[in-house]
């Protein structure tokens, strides 16, 4: 089954209205499921993955980033860190999701203030010009585009020639013992600390389907290459639960 064919809730709408209600209802626990589902070490992929894009950039002034499904903002601010002359724009589905991502926003200094915004809107259509953007990154949303070719259509479309796409997923495990127990914790354990700590059981049983059903590592980087990306690279990390992916 193709990812864009796994929903959060039903069958009978829109897989982006789904996803978009779906964060709705799990943003005030989404930090912390975060922190529970990658046993605290999704900083530490974030980081790599956003240092490796970053060396990739052929320039480091003025620069323009965007941050697909930013969901609370956590790439955006890290981005900023790293970046604080660059202006980064991190767009979402969600109200929810936004709604903590700007409340973040606002208390940090003003300059980390000046440089970033929060949009809402659809990855499939988004509200920018052609070749608008250095960098684009997305983490962890990819696998809920309804649209996955589409989706990186529309980020090849506002990037810059010779821009620099970062995408940070879930994956699955290759190895003889961790894929075994990769599939016990996403489908026993995860699912039940979701219902847990937000309240939503079927979002966290969403979540290894999706994994499962999203291309990974060298047929990820076949769609990148069919949308005219002219170089691809993949990482794994944490032994293939985690591979970010760096295009130009």
């Amino acid at each position: 089954m193709k990812v864009e064919e796994i929903n959060p809730y039903s069958e009978d709408i829109e897989k982006g209205r789904q996803v978009e209600q779906m964060f709705d209802s799990i943003a005030h626990r989404y930090d912390l499921m975060n922190r529970a589902m990658s046993l605290g070490q999704h900083k530490l992929w974030r980081n790599k993955a956003l240092k490796k894009a970053i060396s990739q950039l052929p320039l480091k002034d003025n620069l323009k980033i965007l941050d697909v499904a930013t969901g609370t903002g956590d790439v955006a601010f890290r981005l900023n860190e790293l970046l604080p002359l660059a202006r980064v724009t991190g767009l979402d589905l969600s109200d929810g999701m936004l709604r903590i991502a700007r409340e973040k926003l606002d208390s940090l200094p003003l300059p980390s203030r000046e440089k970033i915004a929060f949009g809402k809107g659809d990855s499939l259509a988004m509200p920018f010009h052609n070749g608008e953007f250095d960098m684009i990154t997305v983490a962890y949303g990819i696998r809920n585009f309804s649209d996955l070719r589409k989706g990186i259509h529309e980020m090849r479309r506002v990037l810059k020639p010779g821009g620099v796409l970062c995408i940070i997923e879930l994956s699955t495990p290759r190895g003889l013992l961790s894929k075994p127990l990769y599939k016990f914790y996403t489908g026993k354990i995860i699912p039940w600390i979701g219902k847990r700590v937000s309240g939503d059981t079927r979002a966290y049983s969403y979540l290894p389907e999706s994994i499962a059903a999203c291309p990974q590592r060298e047929n990820m980087a076949a769609l990148l290459y069919a949308e005219n990306f002219t170089h691809v690279e993949w990482h794994s990390l944490s032994l293939g639960a985690l591979i970010y992916y760096i295009a130009k």
